[in-house]
């Protein structure tokens, strides 16, 4: 598990989107090897999406090769109302990249079987090898997708009835108003997240501060469905300093990346950095030689794991 802690909100995003970036580049995807990536939904999630966006008109990542896998999508409300998964995906990302709409994978809360979707959903995964990169966020009971308190962790693509704070928190998308709120989504399950080779939680903000707390510092419990991924053995959680306020100040210090230095932190701390020309060492680790070398626009480094 790593824990990677930034200044800010902006700082963070930047992190989480180069990383994302970082990661497609080294996999070097093409027609007959796509890189998969799992792509969550909300506020928190913007900030990266923003910058993604940026990198791609900068002539500096392309998603042709990329297939993408959404978390969730409300049950009932229409693929084209603009508080829809579908909506959101494709007026915060989609639109503005080179990805093959038909492989922008989202659940269909509007099917006429729904545990079928679902069922599909898990089928479409594992037909294309899997999820590389799965990038989620949480709420502020801890919950990641829509796995909310008391889910089962080895849970798979479902419906789910949302709990009332969930509700709650999503009134403010649908003008206040509880009744225009859906209550039933599908989504991932814990365990459909956790089968990714790799996954990146973002956590942001000083109302989900309990909740990165129970994510790391206590032990795994149903009740809290994010600290299941202490048990994955490539889990980035990435947050900004609000969000550490409940944690102890010895995981704050161990974890929090200097603004200047060098080592491990440091390494990580470039991820950061503006986007420029350097050397990409791919399949590098610390201790484990360089890998080969090519040029690239974006500064890459090797991934460091606890």
């Amino acid at each position: 598990m790593r824990l990677v802690i930034l200044d800010n909100y902006d700082l963070a995003s930047e992190w989480a989107a180069k990383y994302i970036c970082n990661r497609i580049i080294q996999f070097k995807p093409g027609q007959d090897r796509y890189f998969t990536l799992g792509l969550p939904t909300g506020s928190t999630p913007l900030g990266c999406y923003k910058k993604l966006i940026e990198y791609h008109k900068n002539g500096d990542l392309s998603f042709k090769y990329v297939k993408t896998f959404n978390m969730d999508e409300y049950v009932g409300l229409p693929r084209n109302h603009p508080e829809s998964y579908h909506s959101y995906m494709w007026n915060n990302f989609f639109k503005h990249i080179d990805i093959d709409p038909n492989n922008a994978h989202i659940l269909d809360g509007n099917a006429a079987d729904l545990q079928a979707e679902c069922d599909a959903f898990e089928k479409k995964i594992k037909e294309a090898g899997g999820i590389d990169l799965f990038v989620g966020g949480i709420g502020p009971d801890g919950h990641i997708a829509f796995n909310e308190p008391g889910s089962s962790l080895v849970s798979r693509t479902r419906l789910k009835t949302l709990a009332m704070d969930t509700i709650l928190a999503n009134a403010k998308y649908f003008d206040g108003d509880l009744s225009k709120v859906p209550t039933m989504a599908l989504t991932v399950g814990v365990g459909t997240v956790m089968d990714a080779r790799e996954v990146m939680i973002l956590i942001t903000g000083a109302h989900k501060a309990f909740a990165l707390y129970k994510a790391i510092e206590e032990g795994v419990n149903h009740m809290w469905t994010v600290s299941a991924f202490q048990q994955h053995p490539r889990t980035i959680f990435v947050c900004d300093e609000d969000a550490t306020l409940e944690l102890r100040v010895k995981t704050v210090k161990y974890f929090k990346v200097p603004t200047g230095g060098a080592g491990p932190v440091a390494e990580w701390l470039s991820l950061c950095a503006p986007l420029q020309a350097a050397q990409c060492f791919v399949g590098s680790n610390p201790g484990h030689g360089h890998g080969t070398a090519h040029q690239t626009t974006l500064r890459q480094r090797p991934t460091c794991y606890n």
